[in-house]
């Protein structure tokens, strides 16, 4: 028995710290490059396919596999009025809200359903996604927020080998997670 935790020690515990430095360098890793992709929406005003495979690419090379959560949220005025069918009980004040873009539509525009290629104007977002202004998402302008939230949805050696030596389960495989985001400070488009 004595030989069996002499050996795990002398080499499963080096294996196990070297796991957890490698995580690390997958945080600053993926933290560069969240940070790089949107520091570039911030600063052109809209997102081209190719930034968006240019940060996969980068995220693939530390080995994990990320889940990716975009946000823009475009903001709008509404003026305030005591009677909304009375245009002439203008309060002289508006409320700000915002109108969310997530992911989902995000990507749409970004690589719809057709043979357009990857350099195309109609695969920029916000640019166009629709065949009216309906269902055309929101311009991104100053004022705007961009948001980028990325997390590992792998289990890293790290975990492995945690769960290994105590005997358990950590539950959750968040080693790497990374959120960044700001204001839209150009319109470049």
């Amino acid at each position: 028995m004595a030989i069996f935790i002499a050996v795990a020690l002398l080499f499963g515990y080096p294996l196990y710290q070297q796991a957890q430095r490698q995580d690390e360098l997958s945080q600053m890793v993926v933290h560069n490059a969240v940070t790089e992709f949107v520091d570039a929406v911030r600063t052109k005003g809209y997102i081209t396919p190719h930034m968006y495979l240019e940060l996969n690419r980068k995220l693939g090379a530390t080995g994990n596999q990320y889940d990716i959560q975009m946000e823009h949220l475009h903001k709008r005025y509404n003026p305030v009025y005591f009677d909304p069918a009375n245009p002439a009980t203008f309060e002289g004040s508006f409320d700000i809200y915002f109108n969310g873009h997530y992911t989902e539509e995000i990507m749409a525009a970004l690589f719809p359903n057709n043979t357009e290629p990857l350099d195309s104007k109609k695969r920029i977002y916000p640019i166009s996604t629709g065949d009216t202004a309906a269902t055309r998402p929101d311009p991104m302008v100053a004022g705007d927020f961009f948001r980028v939230k990325v997390r590992n949805v792998n289990r890293t050696m790290a975990v492995i080998l945690q769960d290994f030596f105590t005997n358990g389960n950590t539950g959750s495989n968040n080693k790497v997670y990374v959120t960044y985001g700001g204001m839209i400070i150009n319109e470049d488009y």
